[in-house]
C-alpha cells in the first residue's frame, strides 16, 4: 500500500488525510492507534508514529491523553482548504500560464471544460 516515491511517514500522513477529506473519518472520531495502524500494515511502529505526529502538528489530529488518536474539529474544511489552494498552485495556474503563452482565450477554455463535463 505504501510503496511511492516519498517516505513512508508522508505516505500515512496523506492516507489518513484522504481518509478524512473522502469522510471515511469525520471529526472527533477516533483513528486507530499507531501500534494497530503498524500491525495492519506491517511498517515500523516508529514510522507511524512519525506520521500521526505531523498530522497531530499540523492540528489534523489531537491526541487525548490515555484514549488515542482523534481527528481534530474543523480539520475536513482544513483539508478541502488547502487542498483546493494547492489543485490551483501545483496544477491550474500553469496550465492557465500555457494556455495564455498559446493565445488560447478565456472563452475558448471555459468551452473546453462545458464541452468535458457534459
Amino acid at each position: 500500500m505504501f510503496d511511492g516515491p516519498e517516505p513512508i511517514y508522508q505516505q500515512i500522513a496523506e492516507h489518513l488525510r484522504r481518509q478524512i477529506v473522502t469522510g471515511n473519518l469525520r471529526e472527533e472520531e477516533q483513528v486507530m492507534s499507531t501500534t494497530q495502524f503498524s500491525t495492519t500494515y506491517r511498517i515500523n511502529p516508529a514510522t507511524a508514529a512519525k506520521a500521526f505526529a505531523l498530522l497531530v502538528d499540523e492540528g489534523i489530529l489531537y491526541k487525548q491523553r490515555g484514549v488515542g488518536m482523534f481527528v481534530a474539529p474543523g480539520a475536513p474544511a482544513a483539508l478541502l482548504a488547502s487542498g483546493r489552494e494547492a489543485f490551483f498552485a501545483e496544477h491550474l495556474d500553469p496550465v492557465l500560464a500555457e494556455a495564455a503563452a498559446l493565445g488560447i482565450t478565456e472563452g475558448e477554455i471555459i468551452a473546453h471544460i462545458k464541452g468535458a463535463t457534459s
